[in-house]
């Protein structure tokens, strides 16, 4: 035994809310993977801002590239998703398209840019009628919104290929 005084370091109230939150801080912490993203966390994100300056140059492939990396390091990531796959559209592949327009929405349901960009996917590959389907969801959430007035124009000047 020592021949000073001892001193607890903690009192037992202390020590006692120690011993309960240690637990719950040894949690791990949600990642940025699993948190949806904003704007202004998007331009944060090197390769979203590359897939971006990639879309503004028509550098589809890039672009792609870009948006997929952004999607593998956080698959909440609406908007990336809906950008990949304006990307894909625009390379022709229209299954790889969908499938992320559908993930968009899956994350987003009322992701205004992934009904837009998919309903003018639709279009291309002749499923007037989808694009409809895409259209009247805008309409609910924004009839105004240029995005609905877009995909409007679009579909009345539809003509299908012969």
């Amino acid at each position: 035994m020592p021949s000073f005084p001892v001193r607890p370091l903690m009192s037992a109230p202390l020590l006692s809310l120690a011993l309960v939150l240690l637990p719950v801080m040894a949690l791990p912490v949600a990642h940025a993977a699993d948190m949806p993203t904003t704007p202004v966390e998007n331009a944060r994100i090197d390769d979203f801002a590359v897939g971006k300056k990639a879309i503004e140059a028509k550098n589809w492939a890039l672009a792609a590239s870009s948006f997929s990396k952004v999607v593998a390091q956080n698959p909440q990531n609406a908007d990336a998703y809906n950008l990949l796959g304006y990307s894909n559209r625009w390379l022709g592949k229209y299954d790889e398209a969908f499938a992320a327009y559908n993930k968009a929405l899956a994350l987003d349901p009322r992701h205004k840019g992934a009904l837009e960009y998919s309903g003018m996917g639709y279009l291309k590959v002749g499923q007037k009628a989808q694009a409809e389907a895409q259209l009247a969801k805008l309409q609910a959430i924004c009839a105004q919104c240029e995005e609905t007035t877009d995909l409007a124009k679009a579909i009345a000047a539809y003509k299908p290929a012969q």
